[in-house]
């Protein structure tokens, strides 16, 4: 054993760039200070010493927009003064060009999301730009996002600092020490075989940058990421900068440059992301002693859009380029990074995949450290989570998936973006079917489900803005079928999952916050809590038998939903087993389902046979299938789960039923549409964030019995709450609806932030989930919601804007087509 590596330790990091520096540091400050980092070269000298060490405030996303202000303050002068080592920050801000009415749009919504996040940003035209920046070509552009507080640092000091932090709280870190192996204990604990020897430890993290894939199969694991090449040029001195008092902003060209142009002291430097042919690198094994690597600069490939950068810059283009970094990068399939418990596995975290590591990294590694230390992070990790991907992300895909995610770095990220390259990977039995009849697909945890279906003069194809679409009228025809006479999707994506045996009941009553269903066939919304109390997932539970559940939760939680189960598995006489590949779904909504569905089945139907909230094994078409009476859209309507072999002909037999009393299919848009009528709260609500009590739902919660994260839920109904789920109506304009992390302003005052929002066909306005300060959510109180930068009317629901009283649901009313 050599004298510098302990035998023994809490956590192991392996990989010391600015993720595992960011950890250790704050594994330290979270109180875990028995840590070794294990780094195979020296600091820094994997991506992280050639990174441009940019960051900014403009972001669409909230929580990647809390880490970068966090960030910010970090480097800007905390950091510096806590440690005593510069980080040698430059803050210049930067702007966000915009040359068309949809990149203004963008900018629109991104000014309504940092307003919620307190940044300070606005939208500027050409004027106030080159007022800051005399030097830069603005031909054809309308404006910018100005965020005045952004700036750039050096890579190498920040994670220097983060080190140094981290040593002065006690963690250790061991340079020129490779790690060679992984290996799980039988008792749990995790053994790091290393070049200087070996080093147990409870938990161990993978933090191995471009090395993060192939570390992770030491293990058999699946984390998905490959190494793509980017080019930044750095050219001689200008003239022009010589005698400038301050420095330049940063500008981000999107559209001419795809990248970045900004001083580097006095000379210039131009970042650029191809839009076309991007470069992998080390696609199956990245080469243990690669230090430092740089690639020889490919000028054939970037020269359009460097081209255009000198355009942009005249001061640039007779200048020579003296330093070229074209160095890899590792890209998640889109582009999030991997941040949290890496699938199947105890006590493995993953803190890699991270594509902008100065911007983004040391705020996901501080919800990291908190996630490991308190069993929740302080901000939703959904986006981030390892476990969003599943046994379908082969390295062919994550090729195709990389090169997709780098080619669209610097392009609008519109609402509802699909990213269709190495699709379909898992169709459901009927994806051709329902193409063939328009539908638009999308993407979730590798499933195709239908978004739409293509109807009359709109074309199957996706449309993307941040304004109304053609989809916006077909959509809200299919909540109208759905709400007057019948609709079906396919809902095969939804995990699947089944618990059985003699000890099934003993075994899942305490990982539930509501009572299990007590006879065959009762059915039971609930949620899975941490020890924190935080929510890990929403499920609906269906008693199949005695010994014998059946639980459904969105396909996006299909790994956390069999990590929870199988982590509190230990010594119980259970089978866990996934049936989400195996086993399809459709749901069957509107008031004449029962009609319908009467029509394939021998089965009764009505109240006296079958209940609401209640599930039964029928036949149709001659197919078993289990019909679960419950309803997402809040109309009568039952789930019908199936195996997949029977899922087209069940599906056939129900159209053949439904057609002359007008069934249509409809797809997720007006699925979450009708959802939002009925304030059905969803994932972006329902989150690692928030408790019970602060999410509102604790009419879904039983206090008299002992379940996994009680003592916090009660804990936080009894405190004075930060924020709670409250749900709105806010004016329309019949143009923007609005995206989701909209400030919510109550006097001009920032009160809140929306979760969700969508336009209600049924009820004619846009509705929302927002997360405000409690005295705020009081119903009939008076706010505004800024959508695209424009505050809007809104005003707290009390009750569901449709069927306040659930009725349709519940009807025992035969309905018929006529009426």
């Amino acid at each position: 054993m050599a004298a510098d590596l302990p035998e023994q330790a809490r956590v192991v990091i392996v990989g010391g760039g600015i993720m595992g520096c960011g950890l250790v540091y704050h594994l330290a400050h979270e109180g875990w200070t028995d840590t070794v980092l294990l780094e195979k070269a020296e600091l820094t000298s994997g991506s992280t010493w050639h990174a441009a060490g940019q960051i900014t405030q403009s972001t669409s996303s909230f929580g990647i927009g809390k880490c970068v202000g966090y960030n910010i303050d970090l480097y800007s002068g905390a950091l510096e003064r806590e440690t005593g080592q510069s980080v040698t920050w430059h803050g210049c801000g930067s702007f966000r060009l915009a040359y068309t009415e949809d990149e203004m749009d963008w900018l629109r919504h991104t000014l309504s999301v940092t307003r919620a996040l307190g940044f300070n940003a606005e939208l500027v035209g050409p004027d106030p730009i080159a007022e800051l920046h005399p030097f830069y070509n603005l031909d054809g552009v309308l404006g910018a996002l100005h965020t005045p507080d952004d700036g750039h640092a050096d890579p190498t000091g920040i994670a220097q600092a983060l080190a140094t932090g981290a040593r002065q709280l006690g963690a250790k870190i061991v340079r020129r020490c490779r790690a060679t192996d992984i290996r799980q204990e039988p008792g749990g604990d995790w053994v790091v075989e290393t070049e200087l020897g070996a080093i147990r430890c409870e938990h161990v993290v993978n933090a191995g940058g471009t090395y993060a894939r192939q570390i992770g199969e030491w293990n058999g694991l699946i984390l998905p990421m490959t190494s793509m090449t980017h080019h930044y040029f750095v050219t001689d001195t200008v003239p022009e900068f010589q005698n400038l008092d301050t420095e330049l902003p940063v500008v981000r060209d999107d559209r001419l440059v795809s990248g970045y142009i900004r001083m580097e002291q006095k000379s210039g430097l131009i970042g650029i992301y191809e839009k076309e042919n991007p470069n992998t690198v080390w696609e199956d094994h990245c080469p243990w002693e690669a230090e430092n690597e740089l690639f020889e600069a490919d000028y054939e490939r970037v020269m359009p859009w460097l081209e255009n950068a000198l355009d942009r810059m005249p001061v640039l283009a007779e200048l020579g380029i003296k330093r070229v970094v074209h160095g890899a990068i590792s890209h998640p399939p889109d582009g999030n990074p991997m941040i949290g418990p890496a699938p199947g596995v105890k006590n493995y975290w993953c803190c890699c995949g991270t594509q902008i590591g100065i911007g983004w990294g040391p705020g996901l590694t501080r919800e990291l450290a908190r996630w490991m230390v308190h069993g929740a992070s302080d901000i939703s990790m959904r986006e981030f989570d390892p476990r969003r991907f599943g046994p379908y992300a082969t390295k062919d895909w994550q090729m195709v998936k990389a090169k997709e995610d780098y080619c669209l770095r610097h392009e609008i990220p519109f609402p509802h973006f699909n990213r269709l390259a190495g699709r379909p990977i898992k169709p459901s039995p009927l994806y051709d079917r329902l193409k063939e009849k328009g539908a638009v697909y999308e993407e979730v945890f590798g499933h195709e489900r239908p978004r739409w279906f293509a109807t009359g003069d709109v074309e199957q194809r996706d449309y993307y803005s941040f304004r109304r679409t053609p989809v916006h009228d077909v959509v809200g025809a299919e909540v109208k079928a759905v709400r007057e006479r019948a609709g079906i999707m396919d809902t095969s994506a939804f995990t699947k999952v089944e618990v059985s045996g003699p000890e099934a009941e003993a075994f899942l009553e305490p990982l539930v916050a509501n009572r299990l269903p007590r006879k065959v066939g009762g059915i039971a919304l609930t949620h899975m809590l941490n020890r924190r109390g935080r929510i890990e997932l929403e499920a609906t539970v269906v008693r199949l038998a005695e010994d014998r559940f059946y639980l459904v939760c969105a396909a996006f939680f299909e790994q956390r939903l069999m990590d929870h189960l199988n982590g509190h598995k230990a010594g119980r006489d259970v089978s866990i087993a996934c049936l989400s590949e195996g086993w399809a779904a459709l749901t069957l909504n509107g008031p004449l389902s029962r009609d319908i569905l009467s029509a394939c089945t021998g089965a009764a139907l009505d109240n006296a046979n079958f209940r609401w909230m209640s599930a039964q094994e029928i036949d149709i078409a001659g197919h078993p299938v289990w019909a679960m009476r419950l309803s997402y859209a809040g109309e009568l309507g039952w789930e019908l789960h199936m195996p997949r072999a029977s899922a087209l002909a069940v599906y056939d037999a129900l159209w053949a039923a439904g057609e002359p009393h007008g069934l249509a299919d409809y797809g997720s848009f007006a699925m979450n549409a009708m959802r939002m009528e009925k304030a059905f709260k969803g994932a972006g609500e329902l989150t690692n964030e928030v408790t019970l009590p602060e999410a509102d739902v604790m009419r879904f919660v039983k206090l008299d019995k002992d379940f996994l994260g009680k003592e916090a839920t009660v804990a936080s109904a009894e405190a004075d709450l930060p924020w709670v789920c409250a749900y709105l109506m806010v004016e329309p304009d019949g143009e923007v609806d609005g995206h989701g992390g909209e400030a919510v302003l109550k006097d001009g005052r920032v009160v809140g932030t929306t979760s969700s929002i969508a336009f209600g066909h049924t009820v004619g306005q846009i509705l929302a989930f927002a997360y405000l300060k409690p005295e705020f959510a009081e119903p009939g109180t008076a706010l505004q919601v800024v959508i695209h930068g424009v505050p809007r009317a809104a005003q707290v629901l009390g009750q569901p804007a449709y069927d306040a009283a659930s009725h349709l649901p519940r009807t025992d009313a035969v309905r018929t087509a006529a009426e």
